[in-house]
């Protein structure tokens, strides 16, 4: 499987064996065709090389499969309701192209269902060092940010880390404490904290748990549903996310 997840040929969304949630087969094969169009045609020239087959140094291949993550909480970065009755928990990493377009996707998801108190949208770390060298110095920058300046301030932080640069390219660190000053944070402390790597134990925690769900790139998604869970592979779009949500609804809402 591909480090980073541009699984569009696969499933949009899979159960896992406890999940009694049915999701219906048209709508599995649906999503994965709208995957396939966007992500299969999706590159260009101006691309970095990135060799698909190249381990990261979290080794992802050896990934144990047994679904169980560490429980949300207070601890982690949450966009919407934090008791709403979908929560998408995202295993991402800032420089992974595949990540920014899921990024935008759900930006508006939670545009549509976060208001409403619908769905939660949670980001842990699970930078590919190998694929993306200075992706472990975002996420520890993320974190610096959400440590200086509350929750608000880390959104911010990871909207502009996504906006500022092009699909196929990667993030200029040398702009990360601007973006953390618009983000509301004081750049000396966040440099301070930035280059004492304050959050290493965080960032690591949260790629053990990304491996311990069974991520073998990025982005990897669990939708919670009521102490049930699935997956949505790799970066799938508006259309297939938003289909999968509101089956999901309709299931829980009858």
């Amino acid at each position: 499987m591909d480090p980073e997840n541009n699984q569009g040929m696969s499933p949009a969304y899979t159960q896992q064996k406890s999940n009694p949630l049915v999701i219906p087969l048209a709508i599995i094969i649906g999503a994965g065709l709208i995957a396939a169009a966007l992500f299969l045609g999706g590159t260009t020239s101006s691309s970095p090389t990135h060799n698909a087959q190249m381990p990261t140094t979290d080794a992802p291949q050896e990934a144990s499969t047994n679904g169980s993550i560490r429980p949300v909480d207070g601890d982690d970065h949450i966009r919407g309701n934090p008791n709403a009755p979908i929560v998408i928990v995202e295993y991402s990493d800032y420089d992974c192209p595949f990540c920014k377009s899921y990024h935008q996707t759900m930006n508006q998801i939670m545009d549509e269902y976060g208001a409403s108190g619908q769905v939660a949208w949670v980001y842990r770390q699970f930078p590919l060092v190998q694929l993306h060298p200075n992706a472990p110095t975002i996420a520890l920058a993320s974190e610096c940010v959400a440590d200086l300046g509350g929750n608000d301030a880390f959104w911010s932080f990871s909207d502009l880390v996504f906006e500022e640069r092009e699909r196929n390219t990667l993030t200029n660190i040398t702009k990360l404490s601007s973006y953390a000053a618009q983000a509301g944070v004081d750049e000396t402390e966040f440099n301070t904290c930035l280059s004492e790597e304050r959050f290493a134990d965080k960032v690591a925690e949260d790629s053990a748990d990304a491996l311990t769900a069974g991520a073998k790139g990025t982005p990897y998604s669990l939708v919670l549903i009521g102490g049930q869970q699935g997956v949505i592979n790799g970066a799938q779009p508006y259309d297939a996310v938003k289909q999968i949500i509101e089956t999901l609804l309709t299931q829980i809402q009858g």
